[in-house]
């Protein structure tokens, strides 16, 4: 028997309960926040009840205190490489779905993936998201493994590789996650899209995707079949934006207490127009800006230890505004079409033929500058899942803070990296300062010392030196 992940009438009772929350009742509820062992979901639906502008800035600024004691100033960048747009579902707020007719469908081939891993990297990237369509006789399991081995094989003109692949693929069954296990990935994905079971079913009329607990438990099978980290996310707009974030952290408690692993990351998309798909088009629950801050606070406070993951769905300024609520993790440069990277889409055609539209569209380059103009360290590291600081150990060292032991100097070693290979004269400029204010910040004199040693070595042509 399997068990409970979600009770939907829990959920919506604990947010009606909550639904008038008072100024002592926030503090109380910061100030046990700010211990940093997360809230309960009492405590949560409080903070997401908030709506008093005074209020919501006591919330938005304790979420930065947690975040920064426990990643510190520093924001993952990474860039999402489709392999195929080709899909068996029909999920009706997707431009991917199987009734578009209207979309020109590509699977890339191993050379095709080789160039699209090029464009990667010669904008900086070390680390990519790996997607493909669900259930596709041309998105097989083996394809996609085969593609995974030859993005490592790239090397640029700078001799740099990607050093570590996420993914974000359909839910595998027990067997193909023991085979899966072996390929050299760092973090599983698999939205749910919705918690709430009717909406679910509604999103999803056909295909394997319109099982529910398939997909709900797909987790379960990751973590007792080998794998070590994996990301969990909705899709906002799809039901109460509040209902999900509850959800979230039930799936967050119910993983921590089952399989000792809570999720790696979390990631908060808002649906954005997509052609031929409906739903995209006419958003049941809109998620406005403010209240997407509120995901992102609540978010932080509830499960301080858990990477946050914000993509180029949104703005630049909403980005950089989102920075300081609890976001870890950033794309930067995307496409969301099979063969973008080469192709140099336009806004228009990323409409045509994307998953979704883009709203940021900056190049990585400019990304990067204005995070180092925002006070962040633009990280390309990738040190923790080559080093074995996955699964319950890397929880072990996240949740009380120790990992911004690590992050903080790999940060800084990648992105001399970046400044010296990649970077123009300004970014370069702005970034040697930042660089120098940072070091500065390290607690740990010996591994201060050595930060700079790696900072200098780098300097002089080594590279991938981390802590």
């Amino acid at each position: 028997m399997k068990r409970e992940i979600i009770d939907e009438k829990k959920l919506l009772s604990i947010l009606e309960n909550t639904s008038k929350p008072d100024k002592v009742q926030i503090d109380e509820i910061l100030s046990k926040a700010l211990e940093l062992n997360g809230i309960e979901l009492e405590e949560t639906a409080t903070l997401l009840n908030v709506d008093e502008p005074e209020q919501l800035e006591k919330i938005f600024h304790t979420a930065y205190k947690v975040k920064e004691e426990i990643y510190g100033r520093r924001l993952v960048l990474f860039a999402p490489l489709y392999t195929s747009n080709y899909c068996a579902n029909n999920c009706l707020y997707c431009g991917f779905r199987a009734d578009n007719k209207e979309i020109t469908r590509h699977a890339l081939t191993i050379e095709q993936i080789k160039e699209e891993t090029l464009g990667i990297l010669e904008q900086g990237h070390k680390r990519i998201l790996m997607l493909m369509g669900e259930n596709h006789k041309q998105s097989s399991l083996d394809k996609f493994i085969e593609a995974i081995e030859a993005v490592y094989s790239v090397r640029d003109s700078k001799g740099s590789s990607i050093r570590r692949i996420n993914v974000e693929i359909a839910p595998l069954s027990a067997e193909e996650f023991q085979r899966f296990s072996l390929v050299p990935i760092g973090t599983y994905t698999v939205f749910q899209e919705t918690y709430h079971r009717e909406i679910y079913q509604k999103m999803h009329p056909s295909g394997k995707k319109a099982d529910y607990e398939w997909r709900l438990y797909v987790m379960d099978r990751a973590l007792a079949n080998g794998m070590h980290d994996v990301g969990i996310g909705v899709l906002f707009g799809l039901f109460d934006y509040r209902f999900e974030v509850l959800s979230l952290i039930e799936h967050s408690r119910y993983l921590d207490k089952y399989f000792g692993v809570g999720p790696h990351t979390i990631s908060i998309p808002r649906i954005k127009p997509a052609k031929n798909a409906p739903v995209s088009n006419n958003i049941p629950y809109p998620v406005s800006d403010l209240e997407l801050k509120k995901v992102v606070a609540a978010l932080r406070l509830s499960v301080p230890y858990t990477g946050m993951i914000l993509s180029t769905r949104e703005p630049a300024q909403l980005r950089s505004e989102l920075f300081d609520l609890g976001i870890s993790q950033i794309s930067a440069g995307s496409r969301t079409v099979p063969g973008g990277y080469k192709q140099a889409f336009s806004a228009s055609s990323e409409y045509e033929e994307g998953q979704f539209v883009l709203n940021d569209c900056r190049s990585s380059g400019e990304v990067i500058a204005d995070v180092i103009r925002h006070g962040y360290i633009p990280s390309f590291c990738t040190a923790c899942y080559r080093s074995g600081r996955v699964g319950e150990d890397f929880m072990d060292q996240a949740k009380p803070g120790l990992i911004k032991l690590y992050c903080q100097p790999n940060g800084l070693t990648t992105l001399k990296e970046y400044l010296v290979d990649y970077a123009d004269e300004e970014t370069r400029k702005i970034g040697e300062e930042l660089i120098e204010r940072e070091i500065l910040q390290i607690p740990d004199e010996h591994v201060r010392q050595l930060t700079r040693d790696y900072l200098h070595r780098i300097e002089q042509g080594e590279r991938d030196l981390f802590f």
